[in-house]
């Protein structure tokens, strides 16, 4: 049997490439693609029976094969990659759609993959696709609810630029909202942002968003200057995992 990864980390691809050799004998194939495009060409060629598909990837959702392809030529399963929220994964689970949570362990990939094998040629995937895609509302997902002193304020992931910490507190730097006083400690955000490639925690007191970067100082050991102009610490320890990230 063939299959394709579409995965836009390196380390996650390997890791997947290792654990199906290691544990799915019927496999004799295993093709790899670093974005969706590339991964639909490789589909094309290779005409695979099953497709690991990170939902999460700069440039296109992986929810968005959908575009590429009409619901006929959708004769593979497939098998979602992802760190979403609970959410997310009721999503999934409500549509019958296959998902492998990162990090990825051997015996959820075994039960997976013998399952997608169960179902070739049995289902329409391109109908359970589209259902997962209405149910994402994949644009209206990417919000979170800050509580603030008189409610809840959801803003977009885009919208914020950093996160530092104030004791029990955080303060969220926005585009639109400004700087915002949250009552809650910045390891609940990090818990639930830091799988999301755009956000990233250079320091125990700050979690960024990369896409906010605008420039690295390399004087006073080290800092990084975000769009609005805040100046935040990184660690000793992780610059350079910092630059491996940003280089990715």
């Amino acid at each position: 049997m063939k299959v394709v990864i579409i995965d836009d980390e390196l380390k996650a691809r390997n890791l997947l490439r290792v654990l199906l050799e290691e544990n799915c004998p019927q496999i004799t194939e295993i093709h790899e693609a670093c974005d969706l495009p590339s991964g639909v060409a490789k589909i094309n060629k290779e005409s695979p029976d099953i497709v690991f598909l990170d939902i999460e990837m700069p440039g296109y959702s992986g929810i968005q094969i959908l575009d590429f392809f009409t619901p006929d030529q959708i004769t593979f399963q497939i098998i979602f990659t992802t760190a979403y929220s609970e959410y997310a994964i009721k999503a999934f689970e409500l549509n019958a759609i296959d998902y492998l949570l990162k990090p990825l362990r051997d015996e959820q990939l075994e039960v997976a993959v013998n399952k997608a094998i169960t179902q070739i040629d049995k289902s329409r995937v391109s109908e359970r696709l589209e259902e997962l895609k209405n149910t994402l509302h994949v644009n209206n997902i990417r919000k979170i609810g800050l509580p603030v002193s008189n409610g809840v304020l959801f803003v977009a992931l885009e919208e914020i630029i950093m996160m530092e910490a104030d004791r029990m507190y955080t303060r969220v730097f926005t585009r639109s909202s400004g700087e915002l006083l949250v009552s809650k400690p910045l390891k609940f955000f990090v818990q639930h942002l830091e799988q999301m490639v755009e956000f990233y925690k250079p320091h125990r007191s700050y979690l960024i968003n990369l896409k906010h970067i605008k420039q690295y100082v390399n004087q006073d050991g080290g800092y990084i200057i975000m769009d609005n102009e805040k100046s935040v610490n990184i660690s000793k320890d992780k610059k350079d995992e910092f630059f491996e990230v940003m280089n990715h």
